[in-house]
């Protein structure tokens, strides 16, 4: 490996941010796989979305997930054939698909729910409250500068 193209990466967040949400999906995949449960964290943050806002246009989804229009599709169709999800054509626009949780997403989110705040619960571990409120004000203020940034920059084009 090369060193020194980037030196003081290691006092920087972002590769931090970068290398403990890698280490969450595979930690959440390795529980759920240990569980016998075929799921991923995109599916349960979906699910969990159109449990609580839901039903939902395709459209709107895509940018709730932060997911291009073509991998949502891809994830709904994996999801549609584990009867987690329905695409049902909208009364008002049969051109808009409205995504419904099925019962069967609705019950296997429920019966998820134990076993996520266990992994949840895991990964804060030893962390205290004021820890965790602290993690929290900084992620909200690096999204609050992100969208800072970004509003500037597409009012300039």
């Amino acid at each position: 490996m090369r060193k020194g193209i980037f030196p003081g990466m290691e006092h920087l967040m972002m590769p931090w941010i970068g290398k403990t949400m890698k280490h969450i999906d595979l930690f959440i995949a390795s529980k759920l796989a240990e569980k016998g449960i075929n799921l991923t964290r995109q599916q349960m943050i979906l699910m969990k979305i159109l449990f609580h806002d839901g039903p939902l246009p395709q459209n709107d989804l895509a940018f709730l997930t932060d997911r291009d229009k073509t991998s949502l599709t891809r994830l709904l169709g994996t999801m549609e054939k584990k009867n987690l999800v329905a695409r049902i054509a909208s009364q008002e626009d049969k051109r808009v698909n409205m995504v419904h949780l099925t019962k069967h997403g609705e019950k296997t989110l429920t019966e998820l729910m134990p076993l996520f705040m266990e992994i949840v619960m895991t990964m804060q571990k030893g962390i205290s409250e004021e820890e965790q409120k602290v993690v929290i004000g900084v992620m909200k203020q690096i999204q609050e500068n992100i969208k800072n940034n970004s509003d500037s920059c597409s009012s300039n084009k």
